[in-house]
């Protein structure tokens, strides 16, 4: 399904909002206002790009990207022309095939391949406006540990949005609000920039880690992984720096979005990630909890998947290399 692009409307101005984390997790803030020591003013951003059936989308997204040192492509057993358009755009593109299922997998098995300074997740679906990557940059660069991006920040917005989201995405930060004691705006929104240094403080589950016998979802491999990033960044008293940010329609496809399926799996990551905070260590423990949906091999509601269902039957998964941490472990 073709779906038409509408022009925002939304002129950007400098509108980002900083605040601070909870500081009660396993890793201890610094103080806000300046980089770290050894964080570059000039970084080299990596783009981190799950994909799964967007050989479409990405036609009309990949020419629109700035110039950064890398983009890493992890593609989840696309069965369209996913990575071979990717190389026919950019032929230096590093793409890296997913070693389990879900877009939180997806991203860990990027994050393990970056080698900037600067991690930027990126849909491939063009809701992500390329024009902002800067942006986001600009906010790390002036002392951001973490810049999340916001559709309800002056200068943001969203096309894609419907009046039910929008009331639930409501409840969802004032509840993460007061679990975390940050101001968020915009918890549910997977456009984000943070400090590759950043990449530890996540705790994701690790690449080479083998799928779970029962079929269910290791917790962080899923649809909960921005609101998990989010929550962790908190809890470890982070700077957070909210940048305005505009929501474009998916180019082709449709949206596995499910507003109450995945508000329901928002809030539970939420309360889960609430009691790991308050944990001694705030580790990774085996009593996570897994959410029965995940058992259905779908891709757990994310933005990701164009109009070809995923399957890994022999020889659809594309020649992309496992995750560098998947190789040290074989």
């Amino acid at each position: 399904m073709r779906v038409t692009r509408r022009a925002s409307g939304h002129e950007h101005h400098n509108h980002n909002h900083t605040q601070r984390g909870t500081g009660d997790g396993a890793h201890a803030g610094h103080p806000g206002g300046a980089r770290r020591s050894g964080r570059p003013a000039r970084p080299r951003v990596s783009l981190v790009v799950p994909t799964l059936n967007e050989a479409r989308n990405l036609r009309e997204v990949m020419p629109r990207l700035p110039q950064v040192h890398e983009v890493i492509l992890v593609d989840g057993g696309s069965v369209d022309d996913t990575v071979a358009v990717a190389r026919e755009l950019m032929p230096d593109i590093t793409v890296v095939t997913q070693t389990r299922r879900g877009k939180g997998n997806a991203l860990a098995c990027g994050f393990a391949e970056v080698t900037g300074d600067v991690v930027v997740m990126f849909d491939a679906d063009g809701s992500a406006d390329p024009e902002e990557i800067p942006r986001f940059v600009a906010a790390l660069v002036a002392g951001a540990d973490f810049a999340k991006g916001s559709r309800f920040r002056e200068g943001g917005g969203s096309v894609d949005i419907t009046p039910i989201r929008r009331l639930g995405n409501g409840f969802l930060n004032r509840r993460a609000n007061a679990l975390f004691g940050t101001a968020f705006t915009d918890l549910c929104y997977g456009y984000n920039a943070f400090w590759a240094d950043v990449v530890p403080v996540l705790a994701l589950p690790e690449p080479a880690l083998a799928p779970r016998p029962d079929g269910a979802m290791h917790w962080g491999d899923g649809f909960e992984i921005e609101t998990m990033i989010n929550c962790r960044i908190a809890a470890a008293d982070l700077r957070i720096t909210e940048v305005p940010s505009v929501e474009l329609e998916r180019i082709w496809g449709v949206s596995n979005l499910n507003a109450v399926k995945d508000g329901l799996r928002v809030l539970r990551t939420m309360y889960a990630e609430r009691r790991r905070a308050a944990t001694p260590t705030g580790t990774h423990r085996a009593e996570d909890p897994v959410d029965p949906v995940d058992r259905n091999g779908d891709r757990d509601g994310d933005r990701s998947g164009g109009q070809v269902p995923a399957q890994r039957s022999a020889g659809s998964v594309p020649e992309g290399r496992p995750s560098s941490r998947a190789r040290a472990a074989s």
